[in-house]
């Protein structure tokens, strides 16, 4: 008997200590998870977590993604932990890897990952909630969608279908994820065509089309309905993130699938996961699938659908000593590391490829916001220096307004409040942010410019008979170009350089670019060098150019 007790609580021990790849419950059956979404944190023992935050978190730092499960969690019940803020995970694993945090806390699906490409960053054994995903959409949604969902989902659900596409993309075995192909008259991704629904797994069995079935909600003659728009932060392998410049990953492939059996195009829009909720509540998407939980606060804002996977939250330490010990010390030279970095960065998958997109997206942003906010200020201005009260009053509170409200915080509600019910390309609402933001500089520097004009040069003019027009033309307007251009070449620089925000409304720039080839390759540093590097070529060229400008017109002067 006192065996049977002892061979009990070793069992208890090891199952409590075990590595996650055995002991976590990776993409349980959905009709598991949906019990557990009823709390405010599904599946999490509270006293558990407190355990591990006393023992090992207490006064340590801990990276999390912004507006994850484990930000809420951390931050409710954990005031003992130091938690840190990133907008996307890739970044807190730069961080932990350059000894910022002790800690990042994330999905484990997106830790095996990391873990599987760097064997430094650790897992630790400790099984800390489940993480039920869920479909989102904007509250009481009048269309019906939460219910034409869950009913897809039980379809789904009852016939395997979930079952396969969950097969499809977490791997235990690191083999290749199995692609579903869809047909271009079914639905669509970010706007491209991709191919027909292929109806074979990986093993090269058929697979029966969900589509099959016609008692199904939303299943109308194809064309009658509306495209149906999904959020994502394609930033998280496997569950969403960019292959060979495409949209990929459990979340998307399921999305896929739930639009094809409504017979609704889908439109995917990657965008910074801490503005997912308010597109959906701006009316820019339709539903968001991006491995979300149903919190309790989450919940006042928005509904969702039932449970499709469940996730655990896990905790990863860098631990390079490690692998140094399994493997062995070896010295890699600089340059067989540059060769790596470039083909593992650019070659694979062709992600120059998001490179040259996002640099083309950015110089189109800057050099339209440049001439707008350039004419916009010189209205300013002349509202400015008016002799009516009203139009200096005006132009004093434009000036005020947007220079004293941060960029971001003005880009956002451009996007999500002012044009919240215009269907808007992301990169006219840039244009039109940063040509209001750079309209008060410019203004400003146009007036400063014109005022430092002795008087005296308008009475010549008006002396030499010129009229009010003319004098500003010829006389004043030369000089004060001359005075402000040095200050001006500063202003657009910095409006290059402001660029960088625009992934927060799902404009896809340089700095986007980066970060997806980050949450592809891990590497946490190639990608921002390379990325300051292009800017550093972009500044210094346009730097160049306005130089030259300067100088041409010295020579008129």
């Amino acid at each position: 008997m006192k065996c049977l007790w002892l061979l009990a609580i070793i069992l208890f021990l090891q199952g409590a200590n075990m590595p996650l790849s055995v002991a976590v419950p990776v993409g349980i059956h959905a009709a598991q998870g949906a019990a557990q979404a009823e709390t405010s944190y599904p599946g999490t023992n509270i006293d558990s977590l407190q355990v591990i935050a006393n023992r090992m978190l207490n006064g340590r730092t801990v990276a999390v993604m912004t507006g994850s499960l484990g930000e809420l969690m951390l931050t409710d019940d954990c005031p003992q932990v130091d938690v840190r803020r990133f907008d996307d995970i890739m970044d807190g694993f730069a961080a932990l890897r350059a000894g910022k945090v002790n800690y990042v806390m994330t999905a484990y699906t997106t830790a095996y990952v990391v873990n599987r490409s760097d064997c430094s960053y650790r897992i630790l054994p400790h099984h800390l909630t489940n993480e039920g995903a869920g479909v989102a959409v904007a509250k009481n949604n009048p269309s019906g969608l939460l219910r034409q969902i869950d009913s897809v989902l039980a379809v789904f659900r009852r016939d395997g279908t979930l079952d396969r596409i969950i097969g499809n993309w977490i791997r235990h075995d690191g083999s290749d994820y199995v692609i579903t192909e869809f047909g271009n008259k079914d639905v669509a991704t970010e706007g491209r065509p991709c191919n027909r629904l292929s109806g074979k797994s990986g093993n090269g069995q058929q697979s029966k089309s969900v589509t099959e079935q016609q008692d199904r909600p939303g299943n109308t003659p194809q064309g009658k309905l509306p495209p149906l728009r999904v959020g994502t932060a394609a930033n998280r392998e496997p569950m969403c993130f960019v292959r060979n410049n495409q949209i990929a990953g459990l979340d998307w492939e399921l999305m896929m699938r739930i639009g094809q059996a409504l017979r609704r195009e889908v439109q995917f829009t990657d965008m910074k996961y801490a503005a997912l909720i308010a597109a959906l509540q701006s009316g820019k998407i339709d539903a968001i699938a991006s491995n979300m939980t149903a919190t309790a606060e989450r919940k006042k804002q928005v509904d969702f659908s039932e449970v499709y996977f469940v996730n655990p939250q896990v905790l990863i330490v860098w631990d390079p000593d490690s692998t140094a010990a399994s493997e062995g010390a070896t010295h890699v030279s600089l340059w067989v590391q540059l060769k790596d970095g470039l083909q593992r960065n650019l070659l694979q998958e062709d992600r120059y490829r998001l490179i040259l997109d996002g640099l083309w997206i950015t110089f189109v942003i800057a050099i339209f916001s440049v001439i707008a906010g350039t004419l916009l200020g010189a209205g300013i201005c002349a509202l400015h220096m008016s002799s009516r009260l009203v139009n200096r009053y005006f132009a004093k509170g434009y000036i005020a307004l947007f220079r004293a409200i941060p960029q971001v915080v003005i880009l956002m509600v451009m996007f999500y409040v002012v044009f919240a019910t215009v269907r808007i390309s992301g990169i006219i609402v840039s244009v039109i942010t940063f040509a209001l933001i750079f309209a008060s500089y410019s203004s400003e520097l146009f007036r400063t410019s014109l005022e430092s004009i002795p008087a005296g040069q308008r009475l010549a003019g008006y002396a030499m008979g010129l009229n009010k027009y003319q004098t500003f033309r010829f006389i004043l307007l030369p000089q004060a170009v001359q005075i402000a251009f040095p200050v001006f070449k500063g202003e657009v620089i910095s409006l290059i350089k402001m660029t960088a925000i625009v992934g927060y409304i799902a404009v896809q720039d340089l700095t986007k670019a980066g970060d997806i080839i980050r949450s592809r390759t891990f590497d946490a540093f190639f990608p921002l060098v390379m990325v300051a590097l292009i800017y550093m070529l972009i500044i210094w060229g346009m730097t160049r150019l306005l130089n030259m400008i300067s100088f041409n017109g010295k020579q008129t002067a």
